[in-house]
């Protein structure tokens, strides 16, 4: 608070001095009584300060030297027709100059496009690292996990007085989960409940999982008002910082919850952002803290705000030959896409379990849906690395994948969100989650990004991963590679089979003698169907880890497969 009040007091006598005629002459040579100058003075300061403190409280806008730059012009035009003689017209010099410094800053993004590419500039890669096939990846969509918390709100005391807030995906004692905080719904129900009872946390890779609420008060929430205002409260601690994205709620291993919200610098004028640190402040307590990306503490996992890597995409995207090839020639020009589910990016975590927001980038051409490349941006640090794919390949983006799944499900209008492209036994893939009309989780698809006719589908990441790993020997689309897997081969005898019909083809699970279990699809190896106890097999697979071994080729004895 004290800052804001400094701050607009230094705004309010500067505009003192450019409105009251500091000569006391005044047009038309009359002249100010050395009373009416003290008067008009105090009240120009004071009405000045007043406004200045009103508007940014209420706004909750920074107060960065820059924006006084927008109210300039009209505070010396109001001197001007203020003041008279000599002091007039360098009053008019000062107006001419503060026109040239708006027009500078109205037209900065024309200016800086080279400044704002440099700033979001990406370490090129071809393609991401294997996914490790033992992980389960964290699939659960948002929507499906905000509607089992929205039914699971009778946890809640109270609950008349409160709903769900936004969701965040992070990870809290090794497993990553979305947590949502409980927020006022509305002014009168703040002013009775006074603080939220706490937050509601579910597994994100888990679908059956079921939401949590953890009794935890909080203070300083965004739905709260006047000094207990997140937002507000932020910014009266500081006035001066430039913010970008919306606050998110973070909760350590300990259950404790606290806001952040990313802070940084403009590229130039108050155009741009450059993400360089957070605010953390606990949200029962209000204790605030301004910390750099560098000693950001482990706990947070999305330090930087997907606004601003959404943001920073943008800029990689667009400005890669500068502002005017972004309109008119679009050389190189690619567009991030706005399939993600937080500001048009996807938080996902690596094996390590970092967490990184995910986009991919398409033409600008309509009705292309070829993937130009994708980029993965680390989330507490903001560094970025730009994937290319293959580029002997066309990988399909993320809007033609969801295509697939919508042709795929038309006749249940069944639809794919939140699609994710990983690196799969080798192959470039997109992972969706598919709900129903009605918001429920009905299946998990995998599809090629560069054969989109291998696709699968399964009730959970796990099962639709042990189809896909039979279906990329199919026919001519073979794909060889199962990420860090290498290939066996194995002969023996099959002590028990289990057979799952799944869509058009069978799923044949079968255990050796020697323990080892493998898994197969008619859709690859057609005559696996005819697979019994008691045959004697000879199986090259991939040696993943797994329980489940996937199988590449098999060869019953005494059945002759087709082919050999």
């Amino acid at each position: 608070m004290t800052q804001l009040l400094i701050t607009t007091l230094i705004f309010s006598i500067i505009t003192t001095i450019l409105i009251v005629p500091i000569t006391r002459r005044l047009p038309k040579e009359a002249t100010l009584s050395f009373k009416q100058f003290l008067q008009s003075l105090l009240f120009v300061f004071i009405g000045s300060w007043i406004i200045y403190f009103l508007f940014v409280y209420l706004t909750k806008i920074d107060v960065h030297w820059t924006i006084f730059i927008y109210a300039l012009p009209v505070i010396l035009l109001m001197g001007i027709l203020a003041s008279g003689g000599a002091e007039r017209n360098i009053k008019g010099i000062l107006f001419l100059a503060s026109l040239i410094g708006l027009i500078y800053m109205l037209t900065a993004p024309i200016f800086n496009a080279d400044e704002k590419y440099e700033s979001a500039k990406m370490e090129q890669k071809v393609e991401i690292e294997p996914f490790d096939e033992t992980k389960t990846p964290a699939s659960v969509p948002p929507h499906f996990a905000e509607n089992k918390m929205k039914k699971a709100f009778g946890q809640v005391p109270n609950t008349s007085y409160y709903e769900l807030g936004n969701l965040q995906i992070q990870k809290v004692n090794g497993e990553f989960v979305y947590i949502a905080p409980v927020e006022f719904s509305g002014f009168f129900k703040w002013l009775n409940g006074d603080t939220t009872p706490g937050y509601f946390k579910m597994s994100a890779t888990d679908s059956n999982d079921n939401p949590v609420f953890v009794a935890k008060e909080m203070v300083y929430v965004p739905s709260a008002f006047f000094n207990k205002n997140l937002e507000r409260h932020i910014r009266l601690q500081y006035p001066t910082l430039i913010f970008y994205g919306e606050p998110q709620l973070e909760v350590d291993d300990d259950g404790t919850p606290y806001y952040i919200r990313s802070y940084g610098e403009f590229i130039s004028a108050r155009n741009g952002f450059d993400v360089k640190g957070i605010v953390m402040v606990d949200a029962y307590s209000g204790e605030t803290k301004k910390i750099p990306l560098e000693e950001v503490p482990k706990f947070i996992d999305g330090a930087v705000s997907p606004e601003a890597v959404s943001l920073q995409n943008s800029y990689f995207g667009k400005y890669v030959h500068g502002f005017w090839n972004s309109l008119f020639g679009k050389k190189d020009v690619k567009l991030p896409s706005d399939e993600g589910t937080e500001a048009n990016v996807s938080p996902v975590f690596n094996q390590d379990g970092e967490m990184y927001y995910f986009t991919d980038f398409t033409s600008p051409k309509e009705g292309v849906d070829s993937m130009l490349g994708y980029s993965l941006t680390h989330a507490r640090t903001g560094e970025a690395v730009y994937y290319t794919g293959n580029l002997e390949e066309s990988y399909m983006d993320s809007q033609g994948a969801l295509a697939i799944i919508e042709k795929k499900f038309i006749e249940k209008e069944w639809q794919g969100v939140m699609p994710i492209l990983y690196n799969f036994y080798g192959e470039a893939s997109w992972l969706a989650p598919v709900l129903d009309s009605n918001g429920f989780l009905q299946n998990y698809f995998i599809v090629s990004a560069a054969n989109p006719e291998i696709s699968v589908y399964g009730s959970t990441p796990s099962e639709a991963l042990r189809q896909y790993k039979t279906a990329l020997t199919r026919g001519a689309s073979t794909v060889e590679g199962s990420s860090n897997a290498e290939q066996k081969t194995i002969k023996g005898n099959v002590l028990r089979v289990y057979k799952e019909r799944v869509g058009d083809y069978t799923i044949v699970s079968f255990l050796l003698h020697n323990g080892q279990n493998f898994v197969v699809s008619s859709q690859n190896e057609p005559l696996s169907i005819y697979l019994k106890e008691g045959d004697e097999v000879v199986i090259r697979y991939f040696e993943t880890g797994e329980m489940f071994l996937p199988v590449k080729e098999l060869k019953i004895e005494g059945v002759v497969n087709i082919g050999q």
